[in-house]
């Protein structure tokens, strides 16, 4: 069942499945108003961290230090991602204009940064 709130949500159900996408929802949905506040608070805080260091190399330690911050914000708050699924992810951040323009508002080229970022953890990280 698609929500009409969501226009990502039929693609995302397409890329993840029903059961990822019904998960999510449902967290999201019995999520007291001040929590899905707080998370979206913190959500913003990790993109102006990685808006400020967007200047500096992906793979320095303050870079690496700061996406790690978004995968593991990612993981506690919307499922399992895997390092591929992360890294896959940062890639969909520069190849959906949707996306890039979202995330770049919080300063221009984050998306491009946080994409390269994303993709030396998840190399750097893999077992």
């Amino acid at each position: 069942m698609t929500s009409a709130k969501n226009p990502y949500e039929k693609e995302a159900r397409e890329r993840w499945g029903d059961e990822a996408v019904d998960q999510s929802q449902k967290k999201l949905n019995n999520m007291p108003e001040a929590e899905k506040q707080a998370m979206g608070e913190e959500m913003n805080a990790i993109y102006q961290e990685l808006a400020s260091l967007r200047d500096k190399s992906p793979e320095s330690e303050e870079a690496q230090a700061a996406i790690k911050k978004w995968y593991d914000y990612l993981n506690g708050n919307f499922g399992t991602y895997s390092l591929e699924a992360f890294k896959g992810l940062g890639q969909m951040y520069v190849y959906d204009e949707r996306f890039t323009k979202n995330i770049d508002q919080f300063g221009e080229g984050l998306a491009k940064f946080m994409s390269e970022a994303m993709a030396v953890y998840a190399d750097k990280n893999k077992k």
